[in-house]
């Protein structure tokens, strides 16, 4: 059964540039149809689908975020990484790694997902 593990510092700086690694296990990110994608919760907000990459390579990202968000992948170590700049409070949530059997931009849709990683935006 797949697994995914969210690792990246806990603490960013305003204006800083927030780093997390999604490492997968009993699974490759390269197996046909899955797409694998990053999604974050702030406090007391709904889900929010921030981008994925497919098993193909191909990157998608949420328009509202895309011009501050990044997403890429080291087939290597099995990982696919996020790099959002330019973060504010607001982007203060606990931040999710998940895999969908077909491309979705809805959370709901992700069904294995990690355990989280809550990331603070403070100075």
């Amino acid at each position: 059964q797949v697994q995914l593990q969210e690792s990246g510092p806990g603490l960013v700086k305003p204006s800083g540039t927030l780093s997390l690694t999604c490492t997968v296990s009993g699974g490759s990110i390269t197996a046909d149809h899955y797409y694998w994608s990053w999604i974050r919760q702030p406090p007391g907000k709904d889900l929010e689908w921030m981008g994925a990459i497919a098993y193909s390579g191909s990157i998608y990202y949420n328009p509202r975020l895309k011009s501050r968000t990044s997403i890429a992948r080291d087939t290597s170590k099995n990982q696919f990484t996020l790099q959002l700049n330019s973060v504010a409070p607001e982007d203060t949530a606990v931040y999710y790694c998940a895999r969908a059997d077909e491309y979705s931009d809805s959370p709901s849709d992700y069904n294995y997902r990690g355990r989280g990683t809550q990331v603070t935006v403070s100075s």
